[in-house]
């Protein structure tokens, strides 16, 4: 029998003993005499039978009004029939269906974060038994159930001797906490290959051997997770967003090792540039479903299908809609229209150690976007810093005399805020939550359903949603950020762009935002500031030019070209040397071409 509905329960959320199981007292077939809602004798917590639950939500909506947001009720989609395929027990978190692990192949996993990706890891890689909802199930039971499709041959083998597994986690942010020392010294540990010195020449990371773990930059720590990963002699390689402080043309570099792992293993990705997904990825699953609750992960389609059907947001052959709008982009540059000056910034001097940054002076417009865009190690963040006052410049001075509000780049926590709830913390830096606009401004961003939630227990998509709101919350004359899309899924970015944007617009707050996804940046900014130099060396800041002129510029000096997917008119990287990378170089419309 097809199952109608599910309940999920937050455990960490739910406060059944101290509101007195309000939740048992709003349902109607409790009222009547049933046994709809119980309580579980030895947790104390509220269990919901889903056989007989009507999905009124009234017990959701009680819950959601007493502040605690513990319960979700959804009833699923018509085509969805049949028990999940794993369910971590009664009115928890459920999967449906599995990705298809290919051999000389790169699986991608694209979709909302919540919907499933750490379940669907943990059951191809053998750490989780599948339980076909049942509570449990043999092995027999679930190759039974995928019978004469791609998977049963996976799963008889992963039924047996298992499957040796290389995971590149999410979260790189927490590496220097985990590990010391030098990276040399780590990834010799991890060489199970015997290709240190070719894995640090393709990925052009030589020069960060005899660095120490603790002072690595974010895209430091994301290139050794990547290498240390690459070094492994297993089975299955699973890359959780492996593009996350990486700029463009080390995404490159990065998505052209991971592929090469595809000839003699099985890969698998979640990643969240779709342009970088696209070039890295043969196939694509597409993950949906309400993050927490429940996630179904589709059939396997081609790279070009799967993301622009993920972008329609419509599954045609199963006539499935998982969200309400598709999503487009546009084909030319928008052109800033802000004319009302707000102040004119200084050039900056900055000297280092080994590291020299110049920018040049710019003028800022009251309500625009201004995109920070360039390699890493090339001053970037440095300057944002220099606007702050984190860092004392040689020549030039910051931006004194305005309250400014900024989200770094490293989503790290201070001593003691790691045990704070979301909302404890947002407590101790003094930020409202109560006020109707900042509840609207929570709701968007999601963070209402995390305020009783640890902030150590958060997820890097998570963590960074609560340092985005953390900013805005803030009631300042200039926004900086850095990096605020890492870790985002791809409607969250979207939602994060639309926010800002809206933010600059309404109160004509001007801001300031460095990221590497092309995509956000286009969405996002009126004006670009690139930077160029040499990685490490030295850096130069160009002023603030236009979108088309800035994005053009910047991906000529990569020698990298996108071209446009037609139906959605999404960027889609070319291949180096190919007949439309020649073109376009030579009309010079490298992201551009109007």
């Amino acid at each position: 029998m097809a199952r109608k509905r599910i309940v999920v329960i937050d455990r960490e959320l739910c406060q059944g003993k101290k509101c007195g199981y309000q939740c048992q007292k709003a349902c109607p077939k409790n009222r009547a005499g049933e046994e709809c809602i119980t309580i579980e004798r030895e947790s104390k917590f509220p269990v919901v039978n889903e056989e007989i639950c009507i999905g009124c939500s009234l017990c959701a909506h009680r819950c959601e009004k007493l502040g605690y947001r513990a319960m979700s009720v959804v009833n699923l989609p018509e085509k969805l029939k049949g028990n999940p395929i794993h369910r971590y027990g009664k009115n928890l978190f459920c999967l449906f269906g599995l990705p298809v692990p290919k051999l000389n192949a790169v699986v991608g996993l694209i979709g909302q974060n919540g919907v499933g990706k750490s379940s669907v890891l943990n059951i191809v890689s053998g750490r989780i038994k599948p339980n076909c909802g049942l509570g449990e199930a043999s092995w027999e039971e679930i190759i039974e159930r995928f019978r004469g499709t791609e998977l049963q041959g996976y799963l008889e083998k992963l039924s047996g001797n298992g499957v040796r597994v290389a995971h590149k986690p999410q979260n790189v942010d927490m590496i220097p906490k985990a590990w010391s020392g030098k990276v040399g010294a780590l990834l010799k540990k991890s060489d199970e290959k015997k290709g240190l010195g070719k894995v640090m020449k393709d990925l052009e990371m030589e020069e960060m051997l005899e660095k120490d773990i603790k002072s690595l930059s974010g895209g430091e720590l994301q290139l050794l997770a990547i290498a240390a990963t690459l070094l492994k002699d297993r089975d299955f390689y699973f890359f959780d967003e492996p593009s996350s402080y990486l700029d463009v043309r080390e995404r490159l570099l990065m998505a052209r090792e991971i592929r090469k792992l595809s000839e003699k293993a099985i890969v698998m990705v979640v990643e969240h540039d779709l342009a970088i997904a696209d070039y890295l990825a043969d196939y694509v699953h597409i993950l949906f479903g309400k993050p927490a609750v429940f996630g179904i992960v589709s059939k396997p389609y081609g790279v070009r299908v799967g993301i622009n059907t993920y972008l329609e947001g419509y599954i045609r052959e199963e006539n499935m809609r998982f969200r309400p709008e598709s999503i487009t982009f546009s084909r030319v540059g928008r052109v800033s229209e802000k004319r009302n000056l707000l102040l004119e910034f200084p050039g900056f001097e900055k000297i280092f150690k080994g590291f020299r940054l110049g920018t040049e002076p710019g003028r800022l417009f009251r309500g625009e976007v201004i995109g920070i865009l360039g390699p890493n190690a090339i001053g970037k963040s440095t300057f944002i810093k220099l606007l702050v006052g984190q860092e004392k410049p040689d020549r030039g001075k910051g931006l004194e005399g305005f309250k400014l509000s900024y989200k770094p780049q490293r989503l790290l926590l201070d001593a003691g805020e790691k045990d704070m709830t979301v909302r404890e913390l947002l407590r101790s830096r003094d930020l409202n939550i109560t006020k109707k606009e900042n509840k609207g401004l929570l709701r968007f961003l999601g963070v209402e359903k995390l305020l009783e939630r640890q902030m150590g227990s958060l997820s890097g998509g998570e963590l960074q949603s609560v340092f985005i709101l953390s900013c805005l919350l803030e009631d300042r004359d200039i926004i900086l950020m850095d990096e605020p899309s890492a870790f985002l899924d791809v409607e969250q970015r979207l939602r994060v762009a639309k926010l800002l944007r809206q933010r600059a617009e309404d109160r004509e707050t001007p801001i300031f935002v460095v990221d590497h996804d092309l995509q956000f940046l286009d969405s996002l900014a009126d004006r670009l500031m690139v930077f160029e130099g040499e990685q490490g060396v030295k850096g130069h800041g160009l002023k603030p030019a236009s979108l088309k002129e800035g994005m053009n510029r910047f991906l000529k000096s990569l020698s990298v070209t996108f071209r446009r997917d037609p139906a959605t008119g999404r960027p889609r990287a070319n291949k180096p040397g190919s007949q439309l990378d020649r073109e376009q170089k030579r009309k010079g419309q490298y992201f551009y071409s109007g």
